[in-house]
């Protein structure tokens, strides 16, 4: 076997089990011998195999960075953005291509992946590159006479990005291009689900000029994962850490980098609420909610999981939610697709879980046996479902979903509802509906939560607009000139005059 960019050309997008994705350690492409079956949602069989590093690979990699470095970090401002924008322009040639892998890998539909995913993380490189010329650092006045400073903004060195699977050009973007624009090298850690898509994020860097070594590309088994991370996360050449996934590796994670002495970004889970107050607006409260809600296949860290709904308005805004998925049923199309059978049970698990502990079903349907049957199916799909009557203490509530599931809670008032939200221990992304702007802005302002947007989802990312979580949802914020100030460490020096 042999790897991707000789069997297919360097823009193919043909699935077959004798497609070796490689991996790319110091500008080239390392094929086996160890590997692991990649396997499609879309037919429950494997589409190809990824090449798997052992922690020696992962060795190799933080070395080869280490080595890029210094001669990257002194390339002038204008040299890394145009390679940045050079990048972004094959990344647009290859957007089909690149679209259809990730539909293959992850299940995502073409709206998503093609018109969705696949473009925001064209922009997101097109934006970070626009503000590499404007790193500066500052001279401030000091307090003795005779006596002047700097204060200098310089890379820090080898950064670790370890990425998730559900939109992986956007994750792999703003993790290896935000460290790049800053004069860093970088390591990004693939998911084991969508090896492939963060090889394309990493062939387009490579075909832009980017030298040998700045960015390096690593897949592995799940259960080589830990020892592969240790082993870069405890070397001394890699100076930051930066992870997006769940809060329950992010612990793992986040503890390595403790022992460590090492400084990590930290985007994890959400379990997002969306307020709908008793002046809300139905027709938009309804179409933001379902769009938040059903996004990807409810697959995105800032997918709406909770609806909270003030009582006066409950029976209409339900009646207006049930009629609105009836008129968008297509039994024609297919239900959304989850990435893995193991998804899928464990979201059925936590539906059954709530029904029998009183919740109801206001739209969609529930069978026990399709759960267990889900690892035999031709593909993983499971329609949206929306449940009534939830509860604080069921697990539907507390719990990230990463599916087409939402559940509903009838409150009292506008500070129930933001009191029910910020309990539950997230706080990544929410969405207030009103027409008062200045009461959403009021309660946005009590929302415990990286994001809060008033009459639209709760699924909002773009390049200018900060992004990261509070509380379980982590630390640290990507996008933007924050974004960049995450891979830069300040510097004083000072001097007599």
């Amino acid at each position: 076997m042999a790897a991707m960019s000789a069997i297919n050309g360097r823009n193919g997008a043909e699935s077959s089990p004798q497609t070796v994705v490689p991996l790319i350690i110091n500008g080239k492409e390392e094929a086996g011998p160890a590997t692991f079956d990649v396997v499609s949602p879309y037919t429950n069989k494997t589409c190809w195999t990824a090449t798997s590093a052992s922690p020696k690979d992962a060795i190799r990699a933080v070395e080869a960075a280490q080595a890029a470095f210094p001669e990257w970090s002194k390339r002038k401002p204008t040299v890394r953005r145009d390679i940045l924008l050079k990048a972004a322009d094959i990344l647009e040639s290859r957007l089909e291509t690149n679209s259809e892998i990730m539909r293959t890998e992850m299940g995502a539909d073409v709206g998503t992946s093609q018109f969705f995913v696949v473009p925001l993380s064209i922009r997101m490189l097109r934006d970070i590159a626009g503000r590499i010329t404007s790193i500066c650092g500052s001279v401030p006045v000091v307090e003795e006479d005779g006596q002047s400073a700097i204060v200098y903004k310089e890379p820090m060195g080898v950064i670790l990005g370890i990425v998730p699977w559900n939109a992986p050009y956007v994750f792999g973007i703003r993790s290896a291009a935000c460290a790049l624009a800053a004069g860093n090298t970088t390591i990004l850690k693939s998911s084991e689900l969508s090896p492939r898509c963060y090889w394309a994020v990493g062939r387009a860097f490579e075909d832009a000029g980017l030298p040998p070594g700045c960015l390096n590309v690593l897949s592995c088994r799940p259960q080589d994962a830990p020892d592969v991370v240790n082993a870069m996360i405890q070397h001394p050449a890699v100076r930051k850490i930066n992870f997006t996934g769940s809060s329950a590796v992010g612990r793992r994670i986040a503890m390595s980098c403790g022992q460590n002495l090492k400084p990590c970004l930290m985007e994890l889970g959400g379990k997002n609420s969306s307020i709908v107050c008793a002046d809300a607006n139905i027709d938009t409260a309804v179409r933001e909610v379902l769009a938040g809600s059903f996004l990807n296949s409810g697959q995105i860290c800032m997918a709406t999981d909770r609806i909270i709904i003030h009582k006066v308005i409950a029976p209409t805004f339900v009646a207006a939610l049930m009629n609105s998925l009836t008129l968008r049923s297509d039994p024609a199309s297919p239900p959304p697709t989850l990435v893995s059978a193991a998804s899928k049970a464990r979201v059925q698990a936590v539906i059954s879980d709530a029904i029998s502990s009183g919740a109801h079903l206001i739209h969609g349907s529930f069978d026990s046996e399709s759960a267990k049957n889900a690892s035999e199916e031709s593909s993983i799909r499971m329609p949206p479902v929306i449940l009534g009557d939830a509860r604080e203490d069921m697990s539907v509530w507390q719990d990230e979903s990463f599916a087409p599931l939402a559940a509903c809670m009838v409150v009292d008032d506008d500070d129930e509802a933001v009191m029910v939200a910020n309990r539950g221990g997230y706080g990544l992304s929410a969405a207030i509906f009103t027409e008062d702007l200045r009461k959403g802005l009021s309660l946005a302002r009590k929302l415990e939560s990286g994001a809060v947007h008033i009459n639209s989802m709760t699924i909002h990312d773009e390049p200018v607009l900060p992004h990261g979580g509070v509380k379980n949802s982590g630390w640290g914020r990507f996008n933007g000139n924050m974004g960049l100030e995450e891979f830069l460490v300040t510097k004083t020096v000072t001097w007599k005059d």
